[in-house]
């Protein structure tokens, strides 16, 4: 199970990610289709699969409500951030209250 501030990293490019929220239940992190490993770099021996090719934005956070996982890039790739097989989604900036 993973924990809140753990690093994980792509072994297939450049991708790493900080947890800022974890899962309650066991479930599966990828980027490029390929699991990725605990730690802040990985191997990247691998090749990223074209149809997991949409890439990670760096301070960017992913989530999936379902699962209640949210993830935070520190460094990007051009790997699809997925949980579960399932990409995950781009968070959404939190409008900031009007000051007048």
């Amino acid at each position: 199970m993973y924990k809140v501030g753990q690093s994980l990293a792509s072994t297939v490019d450049a991708t790493a990610v900080l947890i800022v929220r974890a899962p309650g239940a066991e479930v599966e992190i990828t980027c490029g289709g390929v699991p990725m490993v605990e730690g802040k770099v990985g191997n990247s021996d691998g090749s990223v699969d074209p149809a997991h090719s949409g890439g990670s934005v760096l301070g960017k956070r992913y989530v999936e409500d379902a699962l209640g996982l949210e993830l935070i890039c520190t460094k990007p790739g051009v790997g699809t951030l997925a949980a579960n097989g399932s990409p995950l989604s781009l968070k959404a900036a939190k409008a900031l209250p009007a000051s007048d």
